[in-house]
């Protein structure tokens, strides 16, 4: 079995569009567990209507390890909720996560939108980079899948750190587990965060948080005065 595991607030629209791509995936053997951090909109009802498990979450860090905790499956799958799944992404994802004998993956990222602009920008500062850096340097962001007693093994996501617990995650479970990006599926995700922040500010605040995290360690300030789903009702 798999856990598919979503952090979210407020999130009705986009989680009910994650969850419908989810139920037409023709992979049955998983579950679902919404990990909400207080929504004061429909997330919960729509969580539940889809039939997953709804439990109290936080931030992102907080509400994946709360749904580790009692998550059933032997592999986790950790997911944004403003994350889309083509056709056939978990049938393909898992198999070569299984083929290639992996213990910890992560993907390349492609916009929701049609914007050339976004997809320009994902391929230079991030599906590139994380090709060429996928032995020396890990990146898992938006979706991660992990065997779960690497995650145990490994303590979960670091809830102290306020920007990029899940590179550092990945980093740390790298040194335990094989770790690898897929090649048989992309996926898809929201490019709000870039257009609500713009694209400029937002790649120079995480290349800062990557060199900090190299040359000092995980960010456990709020220099970068992270805010969790500040998006209001845009939902792209």
């Amino acid at each position: 079995m798999i856990s598919i595991i979503i952090p979210a607030l407020n999130e009705e629209n986009n989680l009910k569009r994650l969850l419908e791509s989810i139920k037409k995936q023709g992979f049955f053997n998983y579950e679902i567990i919404v990990a909400d951090a207080g929504s004061e909109d429909k997330t919960k009802e729509i969580a539940l209507a889809y039939k997953c498990i709804v439990i109290k979450g936080g931030l992102p860090a907080k509400g994946r390890n709360e749904g580790a905790k009692i998550a059933k499956g032997e592999t986790l799958f950790f997911l944004d909720a403003d994350t889309l799944l083509q056709d056939n992404f978990l049938n393909n994802s898992i198999s070569e996560f299984e083929n290639r004998k992996l213990e910890i993956a992560s993907f390349r990222l492609l916009p929701i939108s049609n914007d050339k602009k976004a997809k320009i920008f994902l391929d230079l500062f991030y599906n590139i980079p994380i090709i060429i850096l996928e032995k020396l340097l890990p990146h898992a962001a938006t979706g991660i899948i992990i065997k779960k007693n690497i995650f145990e093994k490994v303590g979960g996501f670091d809830e102290d750190i306020k920007l990029s617990e899940d590179h550092y995650m990945a980093r740390r479970a790298q040194k335990i587990a094989k770790f690898g990006l897929i090649r048989s599926a992309k996926l898809l995700i929201s490019d709000r965060r870039f257009k609500k922040d713009g694209w400029l500010k937002t790649g120079i605040k995480y290349l800062f948080c990557e060199l900090h995290m190299i040359f000092i360690g995980p960010v456990k300030s709020d220099i970068f005065k992270y805010k969790f789903n500040h998006y209001g009702k845009d939902k792209s």
